[in-house]
């Protein structure tokens, strides 16, 4: 049997390793073994955190929004149903950014809304 050293091919994986692991406290950044789980570990975490920042800030944003009808005795659920009824197509991004940096277009929107549900 031929032997196979794997010289260049066996360093470049591990310093491609370790340049990752960069950063990294203590022997985490410098022992190939360990880099290696936190490594991994970290680019799961990444990948997981990339959808979980989504998640993040709709529920922020739908919280805004609830938290700024509340001042117009308006809940989130029914403003959001009278936007679309009303065709409105914002999402809520732009309306937590309306609510909180421009306040006369939001209290203009939120009346519009309002004369609904009270008539």
């Amino acid at each position: 049997m031929v032997r196979i050293k794997r010289g260049n091919v066996a360093r470049k994986f591990r310093k491609k390793i370790l340049d990752f692991a960069k950063g990294f406290s203590g022997k985490h950044s410098k022992l190939f073994r360990v880099a290696n789980q936190k490594v991994f570990h970290a680019l799961l975490y990444s990948y997981r955190g990339r959808k979980e920042r989504k998640r993040f800030f709709r529920r922020l944003w739908i919280t805004r929004i609830g938290i700024a009808t509340r001042f117009y005795d308006i809940s989130y659920s029914r403003f959001i149903n009278h936007l679309k009824n009303d065709k409105i197509l914002l999402n809520r991004k732009m309306l937590s950014h309306i609510a909180i940096f421009d306040p006369l277009s939001w209290e203009s929107l939120l009346q519009s809304v309002s004369d609904k549900t009270h008539s």
